[in-house]
């Protein structure tokens, strides 16, 4: 039978399906049915809204359909339903919903058919969104499941009375022959879920009893029990206060009663569990009651009464240990939802999960067990169980204890997970007491809590080395190739292209430098860890050799959390890992292990990911021990990991391929030179290998891709006198031809352009390249620099700027080349893409020393003219003036400085247009045409303030690169403070600081009176000041003679309100200066009488942080936490803002001098982001009242504080507590919503467990935020900030759809996410365009 179903049907394109649902053929049934879907979901939502008697003769259709022996039309009948409910007449629902309810099927063989049906119903309708006004059909929809549903699931009327006065029995009555119908409480469940919100306190106080019934009778099943629980703490969300307290007043009864049975204290103790999880924040005030009666289930006095009343030939109950897991369930649900409510509980937490960890009834004298013991075989399951089992008459398959085990392990996860960033981790709880007992229990015989085991342990290891972790090459390679951020903020020494220079980082990624692991500290979770290393290592070594595919996978992964955490740390006890290691190497990739689970979830263990996490582990230990320590190793590890590269599995040759490039580090230069060339052949080996795979048509492309970078960290660290020994020059020829015939490819481009970039980064001798190879790569990689990947177009810039800076580069350039280049390289020079433009400068640069008469051309002047126009700074701006400093030097200025003048003049930025001319008139001389003069002339007869300040940064410049060869005197610059403008006096004031740190013999004399004398231009000549600070900081130049006196008049200065902030800065630069001087003085005045002194000082030692070197955080070091504790405690409300914006540049500059110190620091932070009621009043401004909250920049300025410290030692703050801050800033002020959202961006991938848990609680505040409405009167910033709120809370919303929403978020999460989505649509798909955009 063959149906068309037409585009726009109509109620009569329904009607005529009808007859045919009840044909006698199961076929015509199942298609009619199948038509009838497509119709209702390609039908207009009302084409049904209009016929009633169509509607209805469907609905009966349907509810025959239900009651079919076929089961596939059981199942379309149901399906059908989901798109009916939504197109049929409010009046059809509560007739629908009642025959469903009353509905009872006598063909079907399944009998919940109709309670699905019903449940399918309930779940399509529309739903309320909690906050928002309802509309008519969810009104519709409500008032049907009111008048018909609740009704028929308790039994009588609840919220209407007389409305329904003859009722059937309750679909959760017990029935005689079939007790109560699960399926029941699955409809009761999804009616709380749906309809919650809309619930009337009289219908959840009637579900709740009558769920109450279920739990309470004898006759419930466990299954009906199990889906009760979950009925119930759904229905939680909806208690009123007073019927939540009423609810647990019963539990608190039931757990007193004398006579509690193991199955009813079961019961009750997964209620709590249940509870905790829905509703933590209500729940945790009963904590206090309820906690107690959890963990009277796992004391010890009760193991103990037990143990004692267990005769030797009586079996145990087994009930009495599901009480233990239910116990240990609920626990953990507890940790992980009231972490806050169960601090109080810590110790007997951990006591419990402890204690159960190492329970094991079938083991005597288990606690007396030696790790080191014969005992310890974790094989066991292969054979020598069986022999236990006949002697002792016992089965595991009887034995449960496991499962409780396995609970504990997880309660402990939850801990470490939850405390492990802060107090229990600092203070040596987790290692004195857990990380022994977990250490232990690696000899568990039962795998799956073996797993767990392992799983937590390695928890405890990364929290012991978050924030201290190694750096992977990828990042590394990915950071380096698109240059430095732009910043305003330069550092000391910087000069030109320093910036942009990738040396030192491929140096790092090439491994060029020896690896050495840090001293362990004195004390702390690392020391800690180090001295259970040999104990950890004994017990991984046996799991290695004797267990499983999963437990050697899991225990590979633990070795390589320690040694990241450690830095290596594993040189003593190779000898007992690296058998079983080589064994896990040559593992065959097609066995498999099963699929197993743990705490972080389940993963099919086989041969291959067996390999790949092994060969992760030698790598790891490659990069991180010396070559000394791997050499006797070296023979076995070599030929299972080439052999690895041609396995077929396409991620274990990658994986192989990243392990070979580790292993050529050790084997090259300047690492090799303990071993000598004593492992050549094994090199060879890998240069064969590698060569293979990138020449191999058939390889993966990944495969070839980590082969060319292999290959070019080989050719990188074999450069020069000690690597040509390694690597004969045949084999070097070859390999470059290789990456250059891979650089014409597309496919393989940019792997083979960042190898060239190391190789050329590298190269030490002239003739390691052949001038056809240069020359060719050198074009090839110029033409990439038009493609459209800016990826591409990054790595290729700075391979090309390492391979024409470098010798071999330099010395097989032809002027075709150089010429080829420029012309690829001039339309890089925009101020577009400013990543681009710095290393281009940069490549101009180098080239024009060679050859300046064919780069210096006119498009090449227009184009640097053009630069000038836009505000240039940092390193962009260094290497813009190492140009015209070449350009000068060469003498071909002229042109570029007539271009300057009449093209750009004034309408350039003036400071940037100031330095390229002064650079170019110091370094041109007399070829540009220009004089010294000619500039003086024009600032003293130009009528425009324009061009004053243009001529003032001209010769500020001039006089800073003259020197003391400058004409220039102070008097010159001084003499334009008096102009009325209100650009000039401070352009000449910095020019005269510019010009003054050239000649600091001539001008400072002259200077430092003139501040003390002249009131009137003192702020200016602070000014100037500062300019000689930050200029002497970056040339290293010596000031000493002049800081004393320097000092005093900063301090006086520093009193007055328009001198504090530069006065201040300046200290700050001097400070840094000479630190044993003036850092004691500082910290007086950290304790001076005067606020304002105080404040000074805070400012001051801000400034230190940002611009410093080694030798300053050395005095620092002592003193630091001490001066921020003392600004923190400060009484001033200023101040302490002041103090805060300190430590948060601590953080951002010195974290590696903050981390140890913060558990002293942190709870001043978190005290001023709780809003003040003291410091909120009310004003009168006309006949309005408005509040104002003194305290909102120090809470503003603490939350930026928070979210620094968030990115620098997230490892080191209590997640907890720093999550209930954030959550508080959502409900405070815009700028602080605004900081938290990005809080909360970044949380979803810091901690995306803890931001689970709080899905519901964000949900509720996000809520709140898109459902304000601006008063209509509201002004345009109001209305500005609200919009932005909203747009704030979407950007968070959907980052948290995509990476929760696939997983099990909670209903109310849901409910909320659903909501937006309709709601919201527009404004999301903007959200994710623009995205998209920046991606």
């Amino acid at each position: 039978m063959a149906t068309t179903v037409p585009q726009n049907p109509t109620s009569q394109t329904v009607a005529a399906l009808l007859p045919r649902l009840h044909d006698a053929d199961s076929d015509f049934r199942y298609m009619s049915l199948n038509d009838l879907y497509t119709v209702l979901m390609n039908g207009h939502p009302g084409f049904l809204m209009n016929d009633y008697n169509t509607c209805a003769r469907t609905v009966d259709g349907l509810l025959r359909t239900l009651d079919d022996q076929n089961g596939e039309v059981q199942n379309l009948a149901i399906k059908c339903l989901t798109p009916l409910v939504l197109r049929v007449p409010s009046s059809i629902l509560a007739p629908l919903i009642e025959k469903l309810s009353n509905l009872t099927t006598h063909n079907a063989v399944d009998s919940s058919i109709p309670a699905t049906a019903l449940q399918t119903v309930v779940a399509n309708l529309p739903k309320p969104v909690p906050g928002a006004k309802q509309g008519k059909p969810t009104l519709d929809a409500y008032a049907a499941i009111s008048k018909v549903l609740i009704p028929r699931l308790v039994g009588y009327v609840v919220h209407a009375p007389g409305s329904r006065p003859d009722l059937p029995p309750g679909m959760l009555e017990h029935h005689t022959d079939k007790g109560v119908d699960s399926s029941a409480i699955d409809i009761l469940t999804e009616v709380a879920r749906s309809f919650g919100p809309m619930l009337h306190e009289s219908e959840v106080r009637a579900l709740q009893k009558v769920v109450l019934q279920v739990l309470e009778s004898e006759r419930s099943g466990s299954v009906v029990k199990k889906k009760a629980v979950v009925a119930i703490s759904v229905l939680a969300v909806y208690f009123s206060d007073d019927l939540l307290s009423s609810f647990v007043s019963q539990l608190i009864e039931s757990f007193r009663n004398p006579h509690l049975t193991p199955v009813k204290r079961r019961l009750l103790i997964n209620i709590v569990g249940s509870m905790a999880r829905s509703i933590p924040h209500r729940f945790g005030p009963y904590l206090k009651t309820l906690a107690p009666f959890v963990l009277s289930a796992l004391s010890e006095q009760e193991l103990e009464d037990q143990l004692e009343d267990l005769s030797e030939d009586e079996e145990r109950d087994p009930q009495v240990d599901d009480v233990r897991e239910a116990a240990l369930v609920a626990l953990d649900g507890l940790l992980a939802s009231c972490a806050n409510g169960m601090r109080a509980y810590t110790e007997d937490s951990i006591d419990a999960a402890l204690r159960f960890l190492k329970y094991d009834p079938n083991i005597a004298n288990d606690d007396d067990e030696d790790m080191d013991g014969e005992d310890f075989d974790v094989a066991g399951e292969l054979g020598e169980d069986d022999d236990f089992e006949e002697e002792g008459g016992f089965s595991d398959d009887d034995d449960l204890s496991w499962k409780v085990r396995r609970c504990a392990a997880k309660v402990l996860y939850t801990l470490i997970s939850t405390r492990g960033s802060g107090d229990l981790l600092d203070d040596g709880t987790l290692y004195e007491r857990v990380a022994p007992v977990l250490l232990d229990r690696f000899k568990e015989r039962e795998e799956n809590v073996r797993l767990e085991v392992l799983a937590t342990m390695g928890l405890l290891v990364r929290k012991t080395g978050e924030g201290s972790s190694l750096s992977t090459t990828s990042a590394i390679e990915e950071g380096y190739m698109m240059g430095p951020p732009i910043s305003r903020k330069r550092r000391r020494g910087g000069s030109d292209a320093s910036m942009f220079d990738t040396q030192s980082a491929i140096s790092i990624s090439t491994g060029i430098t020896t690896p050495a692991m840090p001293p362990a500290p004195a004390s702390g979770p690392r020391a800690s860890l180090t001295e259970l290393i040999p104990t950890f290592v004994r017990a991984v070594s046996k799991l290695l050799s004797g267990g499983s595919i999963p437990t050697k996978q899991a225990s590979i992964t633990l070795l390589k959390d320690l040694i990241s955490v450690q830095h290596g740390g594993l040189s003593d006890y190779l000898d007992q890992l690296m058998a079983p290691l080589v064994e896990a190497l040559r593992t065959p990739s097609s066995l498999t292990g099963g699929t197993t689970t743990s705490v972080t979830g389940g993963a099919a263990s086989t041969g291959s990911t067996l390999r790949i996490e092994a060969l992760s582990l030698v790598k790891a230990l490659a990069e991180t021990h010396t070559s000394s320590v791997l050499k006797p190793y070296l023979g076995s590890l070599v030929p299972p990991v080439v052999s690895s590269v041609e396995d077929k599995f396409s991620k274990v040759s990658a994986e192989a391929l990243n392990t070979l490039e580790a292993l050529v580090k050790v084997l090259t230069p300047p690492r090799s030179a303990v071993l000598g060339q004593e492992y050549q052949p094994q090199l060879m080996q890998l240069y064969d290998i590698m060569l293979l795979q990138i020449t191999a048509n058939d390889a993966d492309l990944e495969v070839r891709q980590r082969a060319i970078h292999a290959l070019g960290v080989l050719l990188a660290r074999t450069s020069g006198p000690e690597g040509s020994k390694l690597v004969s020059a045949s084999k070097r020829s070859a390999a470059l031809d290789a990456l250059y015939e891979r650089l014409r490819n597309e496919t393989t481009r940019l792997a083979a352009v960042r190898a060239i970039d190391a190789v050329a980064a590298m190269a030490t001798d002239e003739a390691e390249f052949s001038s056809s190879w240069v020359q060719g790569v050198c074009l090839e990689l110029g033409s990439q620099l038009r493609k459209a990947d800016r990826s591409l177009r990054g790595a290729s810039l700075a391979a090309l700027k390492n391979l024409v800076m470098s010798r071999a580069g330099q010395t097989n350039l032809d002027d075709g080349t150089v010429e080829g280049l420029n012309s690829v390289l001039l339309p890089l020079l925009t101020t577009n893409d400013l990543h681009l433009l710095g290393p281009a400068l940069v490549v101009l640069s180098s080239l024009t020393q060679r050859n300046a008469r064919l780069v210096v051309t006119p498009d090449m002047n227009s184009a640097l003219c053009s630069i000038v126009l836009a505000p240039l700074s940092g390193a962009v701006l260094d290497a813009f003036l190492g140009l015209v400093k070449t350009i000068g030097e060469q003498k071909v200025g002229r042109p570029l400085m007539q271009g300057i003048l009449k093209d750009v003049g004034v309408t350039g930025d003036p400071a940037v247009v100031g330095k390229a001319v002064g650079t170019l008139l110091v370094y041109g001389g007399p070829s540009v045409g220009v004089k010294v003069d000619d500039f003086i002339n024009e600032l003293q007869t130009a009528q425009d303030d324009q061009r004053k300040c243009l001529a003032l940064a001209v010769l500020g410049e001039a006089g800073l690169r003259l020197g003391p060869s400058s004409p220039l005197t102070p008097e010159l610059f001084m003499a334009h403070f008096k102009s009325k403008s209100d650009q000039v006096p401070l352009a000449a004031a910095v020019a005269l600081g510019r010009s003054s740190a050239g000649d600091l013999a001539r001008y400072l004399p002259v200077l430092l009176p003139a501040i003390s004398n002249r009131g009137d231009y003192q702020y200016l000549l602070i000014h100037s000041i500062k300019e000689i600070l930050q200029q002497a900081g970056e040339t290293h130049t010596d000031i000493s003679q002049y800081s004393q006196q320097i000092w005093q008049i900063l301090l006086e200065t520093a009193h007055t309100d328009d001198n504090k902030a530069v006065s201040a800065e300046c200290i700050g630069r001097l400070t840094v200066f000479d630190p044993k001087t003036y850092l004691p003085v500082l910290q007086q005045h950290l304790k001076d009488e005067s606020p304002a002194v105080r404040g000074m000082a805070s400012q001051a030692i801000r400034y230190t942080f940002t611009d410093s070197e080694e030798s300053y955080d050395e005095v620092l070091k002592p003193n630091l936490i001490g001066m921020l504790n003392t600004m923190l405690n400060d009484t001033d409300l200023e101040n302490r803002r002041l103090a805060l914006t300190s430590l948060n540049s601590a953080a951002r500059n010195k974290p590696s001098l903050i981390l140890p110190h913060l558990g002293q620091l942190l709870p001043c932070v978190m005290k001023e982001t709780v809003v003040n009621p003291e410091l909120v009043h009310e004003v009168q401004m006309g006949p309005f009242r408005h509040k104002v909250d003194d305290g909102l920049e120090v809470r503003k300025s603490a939350y930026e504080t928070l979210y620094a410290l968030m990115e620098t030692a997230f490892s080191r703050i209590n997640i907890v507590d720093f999550y209930d801050r954030v959550m508080a800033g959502l409900d405070d002020e815009h700028d602080i919503r605004v900081l938290c959202n990005l809080m909360l961006a970044k949380l979803v991938t810091l901690d995306r467990e803890e931001t689970l848990r709080r899905l519901d609680a964000i949900a509720e505040r996000f809520r709140v935020i898109l459902s304000f409405k601006p008063k209509d009167n509201a002004v345009k910033q109001e209305l500005e900030k609200a919009a932005e709120a909203s747009r704030g809370a979407l950007k968070v919303t959907l980052q948290l759809q995509k990476a929760f929403d696939r997983g099990n978020p909670s209903h109310t999460w849901v409910t909320y996410s659903e909501w937006v989505r309709k709601d919201f649509a527009s404004q999301l798909r903007s959200i994710e365009e623009e995205s998209r955009e920046k991606v």
